[in-house]
């Protein structure tokens, strides 16, 4: 399973790529992150250990396995663990406005900062969060700055 996790990290999609740009190295508030990461019997996309929680990028393929992420989720929740579910587009296109979901997840993990119009939540679940999002200094860290 470690090694199907070291191949993933070295094919990552457009989307995951461009997430990590921004979570690695502590660079979202000094959370530290790693990507692909078993957590038996899956491998996750994203997880921040310290606060449990895991973020993990959708493409198209995951309309067909829905019902087995949803089997996931739930496994991954009964261990502690809370999971952000974004497509592909809506990193890709709305990037500020995952991070800033992403950030509200990891400081007050009970109520996360929903995006616009409840993007990125399970469907009927756009009006359990309430709250306000805070502005992140997203500039980059340093000059390895890498073209999405």
């Amino acid at each position: 399973m470690r090694s199907l996790a070291r191949t993933l990290r070295s094919g990552m999609t457009d989307a995951e790529r461009r997430l990590w740009y921004y979570l690695r190295a502590r660079r979202l508030e000094g959370f530290k992150f790693r990507r692909q990461v078993v957590i038996e019997p899956y491998i996750v996309d994203f997880v921040c250990i310290d606060v449990k929680l895991i973020v993990e990028a959708d493409g198209s393929q995951h309309c067909d396995r829905r019902d087995a992420d949803e089997e996931r989720t739930l496994y991954l929740e009964r261990r502690g663990y809370r999971v952000l579910r974004f497509w592909n587009h809506e990193i890709l296109n709305s990037t500020t406005d995952v991070l800033e979901h992403i950030h509200g997840a990891l400081i007050d993990p009970l109520t996360p900062t929903p995006l616009p119009g409840g993007e990125g939540l399970d469907p009927g679940a756009a009006n359990e969060f309430s709250g306000t999002a805070r502005t992140l200094n997203l500039e980059p860290c340093t000059s390895t700055r890498t073209a999405f």
